[in-house]
């Protein structure tokens, strides 16, 4: 029995997972559920729109090899991860749940267990779970505390592997507040104990150019402690460009050649003309620190946190500023599945904790997920509208 099937959609029918919830969501006025980015062009990114055409017949003139290696290029020196780009072995895929399939294939493959983090997207559950792969759940809690993480490792995994999301989504947690220190932890578990590590990486952008946050080499360290990993990237939460992306996977070099027979067997390559669109949106951010994506997100997070202020919603402040947001329902008896039914009627679409807590699902009833990457003032309307919602059915 799916623990997910009790959600319905509006029309009744039956809801099993997150992404048919962002499928309903799209249909709605104020679309909050997707973490896809739907806000519009800055003044930056409207110039490189205007050149779409040039950037079309460059690309029908060059190399795919040339774009790959600009993109690539341009993408780890963007996150500031200067061994990726040396170790140049960064296999490209247009969706981050095709990287995610890749390493399913591998994890299947090789019969191996995995311990993934909780809460997460369900779909990393969903595609590993529909693979075959056997997974269970470690609390992200056990990662709070960098004196404790290698111990509570210890004690909460008993897999093959150990699947990680950093940043995560919804939490916004990641290890990256306690410097080196808790992804030393980490790797140093996972050499001592021979543990596959798999970091999802999709959110990372967000840890970029925050005066609290650093992300360090971390690809130096995943190579100097000889550990095997997978590490998968993403454009796809980053810049408003209607899901033109790239996604990335990286594997350490004693699992490199399985890995890369299992992705040819998926995909030939990402659009050139994809990859050059994207290069110059990276390279635009770099100049920039990221500014326009930032400014955005930063806008409407001090909407929401207005907006649940006083009802019962309470704000979960993020580690990293993430391009989501996760806030806790403090009412006794509201559920929410119950809170998202009752929003979407009057046109705001969220998505409910449940679908996160894979394993348990309904520890996730007393919390709920916004998407921030929206217009700001279409942003301020729906934080208009669900607060009335909220108020008026949260007494």
């Amino acid at each position: 029995m799916n623990p997910h099937s009790t959600a319905t959609g509006l029309d009744g029918s039956e809801l099993l997972d997150l992404t048919q919830h962002e499928i309903q969501a799209l249909r709605t006025r104020f679309n909050l559920a997707d973490a896809h980015t739907h806000q519009r062009q800055s003044a930056a990114q409207r110039k490189i729109v205007a050149r779409l055409p040039e950037l079309w017949y460059e690309a029908e003139e060059g190399l795919q090899a040339t774009y790959e290696q600009r993109f690539t290029e341009a993408f780890f020196r963007l996150h500031r991860q200067p061994t990726a780009l040396a170790k140049n072995k960064t296999l490209l895929s247009y969706a981050a749940s095709i990287s995610t399939m890749v390493a399913g294939m591998y994890l299947k493959q090789h019969r191996k267990s995995v311990t993934l983090v909780e809460p997460c997207f369900d779909n990393l559950y969903d595609v590993l779970a529909n693979m075959g792969v056997p997974l269970y759940p470690i609390e992200e809690s056990a990662l709070h505390d960098p004196d404790r993480i290698y111990a509570e490792l210890k004690r909460n995994v008993r897999t093959d592997a150990l699947f990680l999301v950093d940043p995560n989504n919804p939490t916004g947690f990641t290890l990256l507040q306690y410097g080196r220190k808790g992804f030393e932890e980490v790797v140093r578990f996972c050499k001592d104990h021979n543990k596959l590590l798999i970091i999802d990486f999709c959110f990372a952008s967000f840890t970029l150019f925050d005066p609290d946050l650093a992300r360090f080499d971390i690809y130096e360290l995943l190579e100097s402690s000889g550990v095997s990993y997978l590490a998968i990237e993403d454009t796809g939460k980053t810049w408003p460009v209607q899901d033109a992306k790239c996604a990335m996977i990286t594997a350490s070099d004693d699992i490199r050649e399985d890995v890369y027979n299992l992705h040819t067997s998926v995909l030939l390559n990402v659009s050139p003309f994809v990859l050059n669109m994207l290069t110059q949106y990276i390279e635009e951010a770099d100049q920039n620190h990221l500014a326009s994506v930032r400014e955005v997100l930063t806008l409407n997070r001090e909407s929401i946190r207005k907006a649940l202020d006083g009802t019962i919603l309470e704000y979960q402040e993020p580690v990293a500023p993430v391009s989501v947001a996760w806030a806790k329902i403090n009412h006794p008896e509201m559920t929410a599945s119950e809170l998202q039914q009752i929003l979407s009627k009057e046109e705001v679409y969220i998505l409910p904790g449940r679908f996160f807590y894979w394993s348990q699902p309904d520890k996730g009833e007393a919390y709920a997920r916004f998407a921030l990457a929206r217009e700001p003032r279409l942003f301020a309307k729906a934080m208009v509208r669900m607060r009335e919602v909220v108020e008026r059915h949260g007494r």
